[in-house]
């Protein structure tokens, strides 16, 4: 039989020990988020539905996901250490378990919470903080303002757009410019007062539109040097209509962009801001590997969690569950500090999201190793 009662019984005591522990922290974020906002709430005579299903209900998920390595580390720690200090480890070992053998339940109940994690990272979080967001540009925020200014922004391997103001309330850029550029060379230049996003057609509707095309005659100025004669065509017209590669979701702010993406569009997403040359990639790029490395260090985490925990100690439960908090405190900064070295450039993204887990797969090998002993 693949689970033995004692299997059974350590899965029970992980998972739900885990659960009401996850529920409580986010009980207690809940009050004190419902005290801070409560008078927005009560101000702006926001529904009691939308608070409950379009606020808290994706505050819910995101939140527990996100401390959800954090507290099956405390979760394993606090449970192992009883079961330790009542020595019902050591009957296990006296019946002739080993070590290796103990440690498969608590590894099945990491693969449940990390592949929950991995799902809801990757397909289901994106959606929920979509709403979430939806929810506080809303009634909190007063409806996002961009007040970015002189917005340059690359929308093509050749073309450059230029907007002196954004308005994204009503979708609309003011004073733009869009410049074509083929080796070092200006082929293309139009300018407009203001372009106004068509969510129907999915088009741009440039209102005072003044062109300049550029084209290289086949002929070179034997006068000047043998240079090539460029012969300029220009047009003024009161309105156009234009595709570009550049839509209102690209001046959202980035987490709007970039979190509420599932899997298969954030990858896309990528792809399309490379070959526009933005200088984001490493935030984007960061935020697709993190989705996948913060659930895996649910089993690096329950690993150094059994080992710290399962023999008894004088000191008691007390002196575990600080340890277990100790190295829990170590791994968020290790996190952050990679993370944010990655998002400036310095190392590739990759490298700096997986760096936490690599440093502390080497310290579950080492607390591993004395375990056994």
């Amino acid at each position: 039989m693949f689970l033995t009662i004692i299997d059974r019984y350590i899965l029970k005591k992980f998972l739900s020990t885990f659960f009401f522990s996850i529920t409580l922290i986010l009980l207690i974020f809940i009050v004190f988020d419902i005290k801070d906002k409560l008078t927005t709430f009560t101000q702006n005579n926001i529904p009691i539905n939308e608070i409950v299903f379009d606020y808290y209900l994706m505050f819910i998920p995101y939140y527990g996901n996100l401390f959800s390595p954090l507290f099956t580390f405390i979760a394993v720690i606090f449970f192992t250490s009883k079961m330790a200090q009542q020595t019902e480890i050591i009957a296990i070992f006296s019946s002739g378990t080993s070590f290796k053998r103990l440690m498969r339940p608590y590894i099945i109940g990491a693969l449940i919470l990390s592949l929950s994690s991995l799902v809801l990272n990757h397909f289901l979080l994106p959606k929920a903080f979509k709403i979430k967001i939806g929810f506080e540009d809303k009634w909190i925020n007063k409806n996002y303002s961009n007040q970015d200014n002189n917005i340059h922004k690359k929308i093509g391997p050749n073309r450059l757009l230029y907007l002196e103001s954004y308005d994204n309330k009503v979708n609309t850029g003011y004073k733009i410019s869009i410049e074509d550029v083929v080796k070092n060379k200006q082929t293309y230049f139009l300018s407009a007062d203001f372009m106004v996003w068509d969510s129907i057609q999915h088009v741009w509707n440039l209102t005072n539109v003044r062109e300049r095309k550029i084209i290289e005659q086949d002929r070179l100025d034997t006068l000047k040097n043998q240079k090539p004669i460029y012969h300029q065509f220009e047009t003024i017209t009161p309105t156009k209509t234009i595709q570009l590669e550049f839509s209102p979701v690209d001046m959202w702010r980035d987490e709007s962009k970039i979190e509420t993406k599932p899997y298969f569009e954030l990858k896309e997403y990528i792809i399309r801001e490379k070959l526009k040359g933005s200088n984001r990639i490493e935030l984007y790029e960061v935020e697709n590997y993190k989705r996948t490395s913060f659930p895996f260090a649910t089993f690096i985490l329950t690993i150094i969690g059994v080992c710290v925990s399962s023999r008894k100690v004088r000191g008691g439960v007390g002196l575990q569950i600080a340890l277990g908090l100790f190295l829990s405190c170590i791994y968020i900064m290790l996190m952050y500090v990679f993370t944010t070295i990655a998002t400036t450039g310095f190392v590739h993204p990759f490298i700096g999201v997986w760096t936490p887990n690599i440093i502390f797969s080497f310290v579950a090998l080492y607390f591993y190793s004395k375990a056994q002993k």
